[in-house]
């Protein structure tokens, strides 16, 4: 039976169980195949043709979640009729911050209150209740409908225990005002260390219920603030191509065989038309050139760069920029079939493809959870199998939910991210979640692509060489001034040059010819620039010296543009991308951690090897195509390694999400950055060291703080379950759990 292929995004899922649940059941429907991503919040799906996907909905809407099929793209100029996925997950976060600021607000004053006895006055618990009230039924409410979801699934996670535990303090609490002691005037919680046995109707445990809300909430808020970006990628993708085209329509004058142009939006654009590209614009779809020639600027795309010269003929990609000449282009793919889309595809695959890391606490909390349940069950039938009254068992047996309740759990992941990930933005490292540290444990190679991260992405000369009798100063001030007349990046380099070395000159009867070089007249000289196969038409020719140094540096990869005036070849100028003064200093940091660095680019391979020696790379992946740095990581992924790639490119985009640790230099493109795990704000290649140093640091402090949180849990239930375990000590154990917890999160900033 044909199989087609969907994606549901799915919404309510609070940890990664719910993802495998979500997938299990999806599963068991006959002829589906389905992945459920928790980090982008969508299920990938394979259903035989004739079932309806509302049958995928439905089943999913059973178990207590809610699934969608994307919106379909509005049309260009279409009223905007609904609500966008983007919206919606704003309008999660924003209520979900509401909550959180709310909750932490009403529940400042309860835990004063039970903590410093100076301030009970008369009546201070009636206040209490109060306002705890709305923090633990009304801030709590996601722990609360989660739990009762996982309930009628005969499933229990961290929601499960969170919401026994806050509802435990808060009903134990109201028996304690209305029908025990804890209601009367002038009750005061007296703070003492000691264990000592009790009935507990006359403490309250509000405080213990509403803190532990805000905590969780807290940890709930900046998790979903991290995973909001996972789907940015795609969209700052899409977003690079051109929105409009000037499309070549046959003229209404009779003669029929002229045309003109007609501006439509890109979605109108269809395979066959003709359309013009200026210079400076960018090129509407993949097609091929029918007319004209210039140079197309393809960095975007392939990362590199030197741009492409093209004429009729050629294929040109769509997204890419037309540097120089007016281009007339034939479209043979658009939508989804161009280049672009394909790359976007690629990401997609490459981050729904990635392992889904579960986080510690959600592992434990599968063991953990019903262990604890079972533990206050089985206390409370102790007590009251050994002749204790109801109100000793049930004091117990609440206790034991209240200390086993995860607070400190809660913070553990949340606060070590918080301090590890802004220390890192103030050392230019933008770390984006959890899951990124675990990967920077295991990385044993780096692969670094060359243009942009390992040199500075943009060309610069490097050398001039003259003729006998020829001052390299006055060659240079000449050339420059022909050459700032041009847009080409070959040009600007050395007008840039030019430029800072001395005033430069104006230019008459400018020329650019395509695909060859300039001419123009500077101080009364004709001068040419350009290819020497252009000056070789005005038989002008180099030096058999001028001309061995220009193949020298071709040689190395270098771009050679010769130089005559006055009817003599005067000499030549040498321009490259130039490594980094950073780079070197940052290959030997990156082995220093162990790493085992590879260089790798679509350049040729004399480029490649050059730049390699120069910064201390042994070895090097030369002329590979952008589907091909995906292959590359593959490869070594295969062999055994754990892969960090660093890039700045769209076409590195594909292969940073493929890695297990992509990073991002910040001077790059949006979608590298988006695409990536870690953001190198600065563009300096040593920042790329100093990321996996303080990933692996921030790490380190997670599993701290997980450790310390379970062993205070593990050693506290057994005190509680003997019924030695009075509130105000549960509070304050609960407190100082979670203060140390922070407390070796701050630890964190003084990383170097």
């Amino acid at each position: 039976m044909d199989a087609k292929s969907l994606e549901l995004e799915i919404g309510g899922m609070t940890c990664a169980s719910c993802a495998n649940r979500i997938e299990k059941t999806l599963n068991r429907i006959d002829g589906v195949t389905a992945t459920v991503n928790y980090a982008t919040e969508k299920a990938k799906v394979s259903l035989p043709e004739g079932l309806d996907p509302s049958v995928l909905i439905a089943h999913v809407e059973d178990i207590g979640y809610s699934a969608v099929l994307p919106a379909p793209p509005a049309a260009p100029g279409a009223a905007d009729g609904g609500e966008s996925a983007e919206d919606a997950d704003d309008r999660e976060l924003r209520a979900l911050r509401t909550r959180l600021i709310v909750s932490t607000i009403l529940t400042v004053p309860v835990i004063a209150l039970a903590m410093i006895p100076a301030l009970q006055f008369t009546f201070w618990q009636w206040a209490s209740l109060a306002l705890a009230a709305p923090v633990i039924v009304w801030g709590a409410w996601p722990f609360h409908r989660a739990a009762w979801l996982n309930l009628r699934h005969g499933a229990a996670t961290m929601d499960t225990l969170i919401s026994m535990g806050t509802l435990a303090a808060f009903g134990w609490s109201l028996y304690a005002l209305f029908l025990g002691t804890a209601g009367e005037p002038g009750m005061r919680h007296a703070f003492s260390f000691a264990l000592t046995a009790g009935d507990g109707a006359g403490s309250i445990y509000l405080e213990v219920g509403a803190g532990v809300t805000v905590f969780i909430l807290a940890g709930r808020y900046f998790e979903k603030r991290s995973k909001r970006r996972a789907g940015a990628a795609l969209r700052a993708l899409l977003e690079l191509g051109a929105k409009d085209v000037a499309v070549l329509r046959p003229a209404s004058s009779e003669g029929g065989s002229t045309s003109e142009e007609v501006r439509i939006p890109i979605a109108q654009l269809t395979v066959g038309d003709e359309f013009v590209v200026r210079p400076g614009e960018k090129i509407a779809t993949d097609g091929v050139v029918v007319a004209g020639a210039g140079a197309v600027d393809a960095s975007l795309l392939t990362g590199e760069s030197v741009p492409v010269e093209v004429t009729a003929g050629d294929v040109v990609a769509g997204a890419t920029v037309n540097a120089g000449g007016r281009l007339v282009v034939r479209a043979t793919r658009v939508g989804a079939d161009t280049q672009l889309a394909q790359m976007a595809r690629l990401v997609e695959d490459a981050q729904t493809g990635k392992a889904e890391v579960q986080r510690l606490a959600d592992r434990i909390s599968g063991v953990f959870v019903p262990i604890v349940i079972a533990v206050a069950v089985a206390t409370l039938g102790a007590w009251l199998g050994a002749g204790f009254g109801a109100t000793a068992a049930f004091t117990a047996a609440v206790a034991v939910l209240v200390i086993a309740c995860p607070c400190a759990l809660g913070l553990a992941t949340p606060t070590a991210l918080l301090v590890g990930t802004g220390r890192g933005a103030q050392l230019g490292i933008l770390i984006k979640g959890p899951e990124v540290l675990e990967s920077t444990r295991r990385v044993d190679t780096i692969v670094l692509d060359k243009t942009g991260t390992v040199t500075s992405g943009r060309m610069t000369l490097v050398d001039v060489v003259t003729e006998d009798g020829t001052d390299p100063a006055e060659l240079l001030r000449l050339a420059g001034a022909v050459e700032n007349a041009s847009e080409h990046p070959i040009a600007q380099a050395v007008a840039r040059a030019a430029a800072a070395a001395g005033e430069l000159g104006g230019v008459e009867s400018f020329q650019n010819i395509e695909g060859r070089g300039v001419q123009g007249v500077v101080e009364g000289h004709a001068v040419l620039v350009g290819r020497e196969a252009l000056l070789a038409d005005w038989s002008q020719h180099l030096s058999p010296q001028v001309a061995a140094a220009k193949a020298d540096a071709e040689a190395g990869g270098k771009t050679v543009v010769a130089v005559g005036w006055d009817g003599v070849a005067r000499g030549i100028l040498v321009v490259a991308d130039t490594v980094k003064p950073t780079s070197a200093d940052a290959v030997a940091a990156l082995k220093r951690l162990g790493l085992t660095p590879i260089l790798l680019t679509g350049d040729n391979a004399a480029v490649a090897r050059r730049i390699a020696d120069e910064v201390g790379i042994d070895e090097v992946v030369a002329e590979v195509l952008p589907e091909g740095k995906v292959d590359v990581v593959a490869r070594l992924q295969r062999e055994g390694r754990t892969v960090a790639m660093v890039g700045d490119g769209v076409n590195d985009a594909p292969a940073l999400a493929t890695a297990d640790l992509g990073m991002a230099m910040g001077t790059g493109t949006d979608v590298a950055i988006e695409a990536s795990d870690i953001t190198l704000v600065r563009g300096d290649l040593r920042t790329a060291a100093d990321a996996i140093r303080l990933s692996r640091r921030t790490l380190g402090t997670i599993k701290a703080n997980l450790f310390w949180a379970f062993a205070y849990n593990v050693a506290a239930i057994p005190v509680a379950a003997l019924g030695l375990l009075n509130p105000m000590l549960a509070g304050a154990a609960m407190a100082f759990s979670s203060v140390f917890v922070v407390g070796n999160s701050l630890r964190l900033r003084r990383f170097r």
